[in-house]
C-alpha cells in the first residue's frame, strides 16, 4: 500500500501537491491524525481524494458506494463533493477505525449524507441487491480486503447504473503485481483482477498511476 503517488521523487511530489492540492482543513486534520495510526498506510493519498471528488462532481453523482472506510478520508472527500441530497453507503467491519471517521463526518457536517454499515461488505452488498438497489448507484469506490476484490467488483457492477463509475484502489500494489516472483494471496488476487478487467467488455477501462494505482471502470 502507498499513501502518496508511487514513483515520484519527494521534491517533485511536494511540488505536485503545492500547485494542485486544495485540501479542506477538515480533511487535512483527518489525514494528520490518521498518519499517527499504526495502520496509516491504509490511508489514501490526498491527491487521490481530490481526484475522486472531482470525478463525483463531473458526473453529477448523487448516490455513491464505498467498500472499505478505514478512518473515513475517502468517504469524507466524496461526501463534501456531493450535493445536499447526496448519499454515501459506506461498508466496513471495524467499529474502532470508523469511530474516527464518524467524528470527522460529524465535524464536517456531512454525517447525514453517510450511511455506515458495520458488517462484512459482501453481506451489505448482497442486501442492497436483494432490496432492489441494482443500477441505482452513480459511483463506487473499492478499497478493502484484497482477497475479496473480485466479489466486490462484481456486486458493485450490478449496483452501479449504466454510465456509472467504479474505482478500485491499490491495483499497482507498490509494484508487486509486476513482479512474477511475488505469489502471495493478496498480490495474486489483485493481479488476476487487473487481467480480468483488461478483458471485461462490460466496462470502459483506465488504470492510472495515482497513489498506489487506481482503476476506473466505466459501466457500459
Amino acid at each position: 500500500m502507498a499513501n502518496k503517488t508511487l514513483g515520484i521523487e519527494p521534491q517533485l511530489y511536494n511540488y505536485l501537491l503545492s500547485v494542485s492540492l486544495r485540501e479542506p482543513e477538515i480533511l487535512s486534520q483527518l489525514r494528520e491524525e490518521t498518519a499517527q495510526h499504526p495502520m496509516a498506510m491504509m490511508q489514501i493519498a490526498p491527491e487521490q481524494g481530490q481526484f475522486m471528488a472531482l470525478l463525483v462532481q463531473l458526473m453529477g453523482a448523487k448516490k455513491t458506494l464505498e467498500v472499505g472506510v478505514f478512518t473515513g478520508y475517502s468517504s469524507l472527500a466524496v461526501a463534501l463533493a456531493l450535493p445536499p441530497e447526496g448519499r454515501v453507503v459506506a461498508c466496513d467491519v471495524s467499529e474502532e477505525f470508523t469511530a474516527i471517521a464518524l467524528r470527522y463526518w460529524q465535524a464536517a457536517g456531512v454525517s447525514d449524507k453517510i450511511d455506515l454499515h458495520i458488517a462484512p461488505a459482501m453481506e451489505t452488498l448482497d442486501q442492497l441487491l436483494a432490496a432492489g438497489e441494482a443500477e441505482t448507484f452513480d459511483f463506487a469506490f473499492i478499497d478493502a480486503d484484497k482477497s475479496n476484490y473480485d466479489g466486490y467488483y462484481e456486486r458493485s457492477l450490478q449496483l452501479v447504473r449504466p454510465g456509472g463509475l467504479i474505482l478500485i484502489d491499490n491495483v499497482l500494489w507498490s509494484g508487486r503485481v509486476a513482479d512474477t516472483e511475488v505469489q502471495d494471496n493478496r498480490t495474486t488476487k489483485i493481479r488476476a483482477l487487473n487481467e480480468k478487467l483488461h478483458q471485461d467488455e462490460r466496462i470502459n477501462l483506465s488504470l492510472i498511476p495515482i497513489a498506489d494505482g487506481l482503476t476506473l471502470a466505466h459501466k457500459k
